[in-house]
């Protein structure tokens, strides 16, 4: 019994060992672009395509050029305006359709989230024209509405929060009821509450995705004052080549709020993966 009990351990030990290597190894090879991306960033225009990890001689022009040759703080703050104002009002838009669908009766309900549901399987090129002509019609291109509007409304948003809205139990809501609260109270003082791992996870989700967002402001914008990260990262490639140092620089500088956002709201984005709020 005691030689099995043994065996039984090591093989649990050796599983364990090949798991955490195995770990390892897919954490490398999620780091590797990242670092490779900040030592190229530190590399000459005629060293950075040189294929060496660790450049031979650090220099910091590529950053400098970024920040004092073209107006890359503009650029920054027009992301960082688009993706935020998209992501306040888009959780609070489809927090109260969400709420909507999963607990309030009326004709149609199914139907509508049914028709809203299908919208995701419409890819957001097929819909550009579509929406520039809606938005060239309402007078808001190159405007940050004709920007941020757009972009606010999204199926996926909705569908997600309105699974977590079912898995909140009922008595909750009909308690404050037979207390008095109508649904907006309910909705405010004990969904939302309830609420704040989920939509802690769709604003990082939100925020990442439209702060990398770059056809949508390519087409509805031709200003300079409106011009986001992603569409002045572009303009580093010309007809007669791509200034690779320049780019990815640029790139480094952009991605440090989207690392930074992700450590702060990486325990809320795990506890969203739990079928309800509650604890």
């Amino acid at each position: 019994m005691a030689s099995e009990t043994v065996t039984a351990v090591r093989r649990r030990a050796g599983k364990r060992g090949g798991l955490t290597l195995l770990a390892i190894a897919l954490s490398l090879l999620s780091v590797f672009p990242i670092l490779w991306m900040i030592s190229s960033s530190l590399k000459s225009r005629s060293t950075v395509t040189d294929g060496r990890l660790l450049p031979q001689h650090v220099t910091w022009d590529n950053f400098r050029y970024v920040f004092t040759e073209v107006p890359f703080g503009r650029w920054l703050l027009n992301s960082f305006i688009m993706a935020a104002v998209i992501t306040v009002a888009a959780l609070f838009f489809h927090s109260m359709a969400a709420y909507a669908l999963a607990r309030l009766r009326f004709p149609g309900r199914d139907s509508v989230f049914a028709v809203i549901f299908s919208t995701l399987l419409i890819t957001a090129p097929v819909i550009l024209i579509p929406l520039f002509i809606i938005v060239r019609q309402f007078g808001m291109l190159d405007s940050y509405a004709g920007l941020i509007v757009p972009l606010i409304f999204n199926a996926f948003g909705i569908f997600l929060l309105r699974q977590f809205y079912l898995g909140i139990p009922r008595e909750l809501e009909e308690a404050a009821i037979v207390d008095g609260c109508g649904y907006w109270r309910v909705y405010w003082n004990i969904v939302l509450p309830l609420s704040r791992p989920i939509l802690s996870a769709l604003a990082v989700f939100f925020f990442l995705a439209n702060w990398n967002q770059f056809a949508w402001p390519l087409v509805s914008t031709s200003s300079a004052d409106l011009t986001v990260t992603q569409v002045g990262i572009a303009s580093f490639t010309t007809q007669y080549g791509a200034n690779w140092n320049y780019i990815l620089a640029a790139a480094v500088v952009a991605v440090i709020p989207m690392l930074a956002l992700f450590l702060v709201f990486q325990r809320q984005m795990v506890e969203s993966i739990k079928t309800s709020g509650l604890k």
